[in-house]
């Protein structure tokens, strides 16, 4: 799945329950999956890191949703231009 199709169907499946809870309570989930990806990594099984990886990618997709921002455009100076 394309980076587009995925925050395209994070819209279908959350967008308006997203907007209705806000970006600063989107960016407090951001946070709290992050925590958990990184106990995860820690302790966990593949499985488990897969599960909070793939949380954490959907609450940016909410987020860019919400911002109106594009997730392939956010992505592509790692494409023009990395930085080092």
């Amino acid at each position: 799945m394309r980076l587009d199709e995925f925050q395209a169907l994070m819209e279908q499946l959350y967008g308006a329950v997203d907007r209705e809870r806000g970006i600063p309570s989107t960016v407090a989930w951001i946070a709290e999956e992050v925590g958990e990806l990184a106990q995860a990594v820690r302790k966990g099984t593949r499985d488990q890191q897969l599960h909070e990886l793939g949380d954490v990618l959907a609450w940016v997709a909410s987020l860019a949703n919400q911002l109106d921002l594009s997730l392939t455009e956010a992505v592509q100076r790692y494409v023009d231009d990395p930085p080092r």
